[in-house]
């Protein structure tokens, strides 16, 4: 694990160091402390990391404007931080976690166990996924989204209007963080349960979802009976 910790207090960053150190032990193979948000970008910009934990207040700044960057990268971002009344924006913007302050190390060891899961979101409020544009971040609704391709390291996303988009993290990570109205119907495809309008088997015991623009995608034979019996 490759980790960045953003965070303007050092006596809290090396609280967080320690225990992360203490969760992680040998997984651990380096771990940065930065306090400014502008080093931080630079960092991220520079190095492959696996998680960043994020304050949201960083001597007067906003660590949402970092937030938006870095949820658009393939790492998980967990947010640690004492405004509790920003963790349903926090979620929205698609963070796997948010540890309120005060913490200690059972709270963060529980945010940490949820990277090497299937486990998905405790919330279900995610609104956005920010993929990395000409110039900039663009946030792109997830209710414009029908269904998710994975594609290597990367995904692509299909929206209703036809658009296709580029995402750094993996069909996985993504699955931790949509909401329960999406389901991984096969290995390389989340699909929202929505846009499903039939379930079928093709020739060859092949089994199909065909969703409302008329498009099948494969389902996986382990994964047909758990999803007929949700879809139903």
């Amino acid at each position: 694990m490759n980790i960045l910790i953003v965070e303007d207090e050092s006596r809290i960053a090396k609280r967080i160091e320690r225990m992360t150190r203490a969760i992680f032990g040998d997984r651990l193979q380096s771990i940065k402390h930065i306090n400014t948000l502008q080093e931080a970008m630079k960092f991220i910009g520079n190095n492959e990391l696996d998680l960043v934990l994020l304050d949201l207040n960083l001597n007067g700044s906003s660590g949402f404007d970092l937030l938006t960057t870095a949820v658009s990268e393939s790492f998980h971002t967990i947010i640690i931080s004492a405004y509790k009344d920003q963790a349903i924006t926090a979620f929205e913007y698609g963070v796997l976690d948010f540890v309120p302050k005060p913490f200690n190390q059972d709270r963060l060891a529980q945010a940490f166990k949820r990277i090497h899961t299937n486990e998905k979101t405790a919330t279900n409020t995610i609104k956005f996924l920010a993929v990395k544009k000409r110039g900039g971040i663009q946030l792109v609704p997830v209710e414009d989204l029908i269904y998710i391709k994975g594609a290597g390291a990367y995904t692509k996303l299909f929206l209703a209007d036809g658009t296709k988009e580029l995402h750094d993290k993996s069909l996985e990570k993504l699955e931790q963080l949509l909401s329960y109205s999406f389901e991984r119907i096969h290995k390389s495809y989340l699909v929202k349960m929505s846009e499903i309008t039939n379930i079928s088997v093709a020739s060859g015991s092949k089994y199909m979802a065909e969703l409302r623009n008329g498009l099948r995608i494969p389902i996986g034979r382990t994964k047909y009976k758990d999803l007929k019996a949700k879809w139903i």
